[in-house]
């Protein structure tokens, strides 16, 4: 099952307890709300068709190693937080004018780097995904509406209140989605901790088919095995950084695999990542061949080069 290795909420409802029990309800109730689903394919499609070429990847933030949107932010949330203050001081009616402008501005590339991830995601993390939007739109158009009443000498300061309550709320979704449901994590990151130190055999080198990936365990962890035409083994973690899909079941061509999921492309030699939406590099494993038989070791302290 494609989304069995997921931390998502379970299907049933989660005990009705005070505080926390009644969040996790709510966001349970929210991941297996089936009915966002036809919306957000529709959204999926026209995001992934946006002509952005190596856009795409910077907005995932391949070249930061992680996802760019919660850092994008950071401006919005900290200058409309801002304003708010400001409103409360007399005198401040420009600056918290200016700083809600400021805010506006910085909304959009922030919300284009989120589209940009949301439209990778799996179905659970989809419908957490487009609450958060969907609130996020609330509260920018609040702002937008609270700026027009400032630049017209009407304070709007209800209206920035509205949209500071949106976007407080949007990022609890964004919280639950980064870290309940893992949208942004690096899904091999585990990888070195889990494999014992030292050399593991993972089977015969006559067993292997020339130049098709198969899956092997080392250590209950799963790695991908490619055997070259001329015998050059490379063995990677079998579990895309991105989201976890099987590396073993992708394509391969031109020394990388993409992964059968949402096409992250990643380099054989060292699990460097060519291509996003993974932001982070697979685990690789050094390889030798003793008596026929295949060892592989986790490669600590990897060079990787774009």
């Amino acid at each position: 099952m494609k989304n069995a290795h997921m931390g998502s909420a379970p299907a049933g409802p989660l005990p009705d307890a005070a505080g926390p029990g009644r969040v996790l309800t709510a966001m349970g109730r929210l991941e297996h709300a089936e009915a966002l689903d036809g919306v957000a394919g529709s959204l999926r499609r026209a995001v992934r068709a946006l002509p952005l070429g190596p856009c795409r990847d910077a907005l995932h933030g391949r070249w930061l190693g992680h996802p760019l949107h919660p850092l994008l932010v950071q401006l919005p949330i900290g200058a409309w937080l801002s304003s708010a203050v400001l409103d409360l001081v007399p005198g401040a009616r420009r600056p918290a004018a200016l700083l809600v402008g400021l805010g506006l501005a910085g909304a959009a590339p922030a919300a284009l780097a989120g589209w940009a991830d949301w439209a990778e995601l799996e179905k659970e993390q989809a419908r957490v995904g487009l609450a958060h939007a969907a609130l996020n739109t609330v509260a920018v158009s609040c702002y937008a509406g609270s700026l027009a009443m400032r630049l017209t000498g009407r304070r709007g300061r209800l209206l920035a209140l509205a949209g500071l309550a949106g976007v407080s709320v949007s990022g609890a979704l964004g919280g639950h989605l980064a870290y309940r449901q893992a949208s942004g994590a690096n899904h091999a990151e585990a990888v070195p901790r889990l494999v014992a130190p030292g050399w593991h055999a993972i089977g015969a080198l006559a067993e292997l088919p020339v130049g098709r990936p198969v899956r092997r365990l080392v250590d209950d962890v799963a790695v991908v095995v490619l055997r070259g035409t001329d015998d050059a083994l490379h063995v990677l973690a079998d579990h895309c950084s991105h989201l976890g899909g099987p590396l073993s079941e992708g394509e391969v061509t031109d020394g990388c695999v993409t992964c059968p999921w949402h096409g992250s492309v990643f380099r054989l030699t060292d699990g460097w990542n060519l291509k996003g939406p993974a932001t982070a590099p697979q685990p690789a494993f050094d390889t030798r061949v003793t008596e026929g038989q295949i060892q592989v070791r986790v490669r600590v302290g990897t060079d990787h080069h774009a």
